[in-house]
């Protein structure tokens, strides 16, 4: 039996979408949840394989709650079913730690092949998403990342990756901390990430610093 938490502000949605899932045979809605934050308290007290959220919810995005929720219950899956654009957000859903995204144009078939690919384990994504991601990860991911890079932002980088503070960069750079700030707000961007510790991990990751 695969058990799935279903989260969605619009109740309209949560009713349908556990209708359909309960009609399976060996699928069962454990609970449908209308924000993000409720997460927590219940996969403390209740047993999950699948969490079905939405990207969009109140309080607390279902990408931040779905990061938070895989440090500490590694074994639940998740997928996203969201509005929002698949190309835009799937790598940052991945990164997060789920196991799929599907958009909510799809069909209620697609919808229960997709629980049955994150619940095995596996990754689920539209079929040209899945292509484009398997593209660009033949590339050297190095050169790709790396050539987006000035020489200085470059060397911000390293400098951050081996503990750096920002006054100590300004101060072996010979550059104002204002500027140390502009260059990690670029890095941020570049590199796709969205804090200091998410920076150190893709650059140590993808082996960008010299």
């Amino acid at each position: 039996m695969i058990r799935v938490l279903v989260v969605d502000s619009h109740p309209i949605v949560l009713k349908g979408i556990e209708l359909f899932l309960n009609s399976r045979p060996d699928i069962h809605v454990v609970g449908t949840l209308g924000s993000s934050v409720e997460i927590f308290d219940f996969v403390r007290n209740k047993d999950v394989d699948v969490i079905v959220s939405e990207i969009d919810l109140p309080e607390l995005n279902g990408i931040t709650a779905i990061r938070a929720i895989k440090k500490e219950y590694k074994s639940i899956n998740a997928l996203m079913f969201s509005n929002q654009p698949e190309e835009v957000y799937a790598v940052s859903v991945l990164k997060a730690g789920a196991s799929g995204y599907l958009h909510k144009s799809a069909t209620t078939d697609q919808l229960e092949d997709a629980i049955r690919t994150v619940h095995k384990g596996d990754i689920s994504l539209s079929p040209k998403m899945d292509k484009n991601l398997r593209y660009e990860d033949t590339r050297n991911t190095k050169n790709r990342l790396f050539k987006k890079l000035s020489s200085r932002e470059l060397e911000v980088l390293k400098l951050l990756t081996i503990g750096r503070k920002n006054k100590e960069i300004s101060e072996e750079l010979n550059i104002n901390e204002k500027t140390v700030s502009t260059y990690k707000s670029r890095l941020f961007k570049k590199l796709n990430v969205s804090n200091i510790v998410e920076l150190i991990n893709q650059a140590k990751h993808q082996n960008l610093t010299p």
